[in-house]
């Protein structure tokens, strides 16, 4: 497998890239690596690492995409960018997969202008992996489209689906709608019509409603909303663990007897605190394109970026895009 690698996507770009591609080659997740960059910059970097170098190529790429830049024109303004020639690297069978810690709008744009969407499909959708007290679950969308149809949703269900089924094994999995209570009657107009059409779908194994404080339980394996709903959610959750991981923090200091109970709970701490980093995920994956380009969190680490190399290769291993691809055009 070969995976390409936006060099300069992340907020401390190109050093967590460089040190992510050199652990996934030493922990063999793949069997080459192509950084795409500025090759001075890069050189120099890959100097402090000791890695098989035949396992590592840099594609030069002169320009940077920033977050000042416009998603729908970087692919005709930026050609030289580092996000678009390793999207173009994928489209030409170069590389089997994507990743990059860019701006994620760019990122999606990028690929839906180079892979172009998958017959039928009305519109691709950013699903994330998200961390719950049982098996992780697939969300989407969580921030592509922020209005949708109930054929949208009804479409996200279909995607989450497949890719729950391939990715993690899950042969029939359970879709739930993210809605405001759980009888359904709750909700707005989409949410009820697009209750009403998941009920009639016999290709989905579609469980009903779940509200936002069930998500992390994981009961189900697929979660559906639109982008502006799933945007919400995930960065509320992201605060929500940011901001109880201070404040125990903060309380732990107090005093001796808080430290002391601090010690004992560490392995409980370091548990809970894995289960919830983001950098053990990888990234999200942007379904229904035909390629597979993985968006890692901008504050990315070298750990984050090595996962976010794993999925991939899982994703090009899995045959998702394939499946996808078959159940689609035969619509």
């Amino acid at each position: 497998m070969r995976i390409a690698i936006d060099a300069y996507g992340s907020d401390n770009a190109p050093f967590p890239e460089v040190e992510g591609a050199i652990i996934a080659i030493n922990e063999q997740l793949c069997d080459k690596i192509y950084l795409v960059g500025k090759p001075d910059e890069l050189e120099k970097e890959l100097s402090k690492y000791f890695f098989d170098k035949d396992k590592i190529e840099i594609v030069p790429a002169s320009e940077i995409i920033t977050m000042e830049d416009k998603p729908a024109s970087i692919v005709k303004k930026k050609k030289d960018s580092s996000l678009v020639v390793a999207v173009k690297l994928h489209k030409d069978g170069i590389v089997d997969g994507v990743v990059s810690a860019g701006n994620t709008g760019a990122v999606m744009a990028a690929s839906l202008f180079t892979y172009g969407r998958i017959k039928n499909v009305l519109r691709p959708a950013i699903a994330i992996t998200l961390p719950t007290q049982k098996q992780p679950e697939i969300i989407l969308d969580v921030g592509a489209n922020v209005d949708c149809t109930d054929e949208h949703l009804m479409q996200f269900a279909k995607l989450g689906s497949l890719y729950s089924k391939f990715f993690f094994g899950i042969e029939e999995p359970k879709v739930a709608l993210l809605n405001i209570g759980e009888e359904s009657s709750k909700g707005n107009n989409l949410s009820k019509n697009t209750y009403k059409k998941l009920a009639k779908y016999d290709e989905i194994n579609f469980v009903g409603n779940i509200e936002g404080k069930t998500m992390l339980k994981g009961d189900v394996d697929v979660v559906v909303c639109d982008g502006f709903v799933g945007n919400v959610m995930l960065k509320t959750i992201e605060g929500a663990a940011i901001s109880i991981f201070s404040m125990l923090k903060e309380q732990l200091k107090k005093d001796w007897i808080a430290k002391l109970g601090a010690l004992l709970s560490y392995p409980a701490y370091s548990y809970m605190k894995k289960k919830l980093d983001h950098s053990e995920y990888g990234g999200a994956l942007l379904v229904g394109l035909d390629g597979s380009t993985i968006v890692a969190h901008g504050s990315s680490n070298a750990k984050a970026i090595k996962n976010a190399v794993r999925v991939s290769v899982k994703i090009a291993e899995s045959g998702f895009i394939q499946h996808t691809k078959e159940y689609f055009e035969e619509l």
